[in-house]
């Protein structure tokens, strides 16, 4: 393991969870820092610059959601959610509040490895801006505003493309269903789901061999949308 290896954030208030997260993921290539509370987590996002954040909600000094309020306020850092709180509210409430990824207690380390390695393309993606995106036979030309499966193209609506182009711009990672009506119908529409509904099933229908078993544009229930990325 080298300097240049990622770099996270453990925000985790129970020593043991963290004891077991540093070898896990040490062992996998990544490097951890760790604080035991939400207020040693903030001044440390800013002293360690870290590549991503892992945090627990339930800290001893301030809630979870509450610190990511705050990382937001000052920082795009790819924030992931490790919690033992698995009610749909407590995941819609952290990812609303802006964090990018939701893992319940207790999970595998290959899927929270997977989960951060989707983050950390994501942040690599937005730095490159890249004008193309490609995940099995979908190809998104962004410039062009062009959408392709299987070499063909597939001629979108624009409210069908500007929920797809978020997807995009969240590949492989969960987006709440307020997040998508917020950003594509304005904010007076967060509570429209049917809206989602309609749009979701028109978009599967155009790029999914079997629309009621999707391959990309897969549903999150309760939560919101996720397109799967090349992992």
């Amino acid at each position: 393991m080298t300097q240049s290896s990622p770099l996270i954030l453990l925000i985790e208030d129970d020593p043991q969870t963290r004891r077991f997260l540093k070898t896990s993921l040490g062992g996998r290539g990544w490097r951890i820092v760790e604080a035991e509370s939400g207020k040693t987590g903030l001044s440390m996002a800013k002293s360690e610059n870290p590549d991503l954040a892992i945090l627990d909600l339930g800290l001893p000094d301030l809630d979870g959601v509450s610190v990511v309020r705050c990382l937001r306020l000052v920082s795009d850092l790819p924030i992931l959610i490790l919690s033992a709180r698995t009610q749909e509210r407590d995941k819609v409430e952290a990812l609303d509040a802006g964090a990018d990824d939701y893992l319940a207690k207790p999970f595998s380390t290959g899927e929270l490895d997977a989960r951060l390695r989707a983050l950390l393309r994501r942040v690599v993606k937005a730095a490159i801006n890249g004008e193309t995106f490609e995940t099995g036979e979908l190809k998104v030309d962004l410039a062009r505003r062009k959408v392709f499966m299987a070499g063909n193209e597939i001629r979108l609506t624009p409210i069908e493309y500007r929920i797809l182009h978020l997807l995009i711009r969240h590949a492989g990672l969960v987006v709440t269903h307020r997040h998508l009506l917020k950003d594509v119908w304005g904010p007076d529409h967060v509570h429209d789901s049917h809206y989602l509904r309609i749009y979701m099933g028109q978009l599967r229908h155009k790029l999914e061999a079997d629309p009621a078993r999707p391959r990309y544009l897969l549903t999150e229930v309760g939560v919101g949308y996720r397109l799967s990325g090349n992992d």
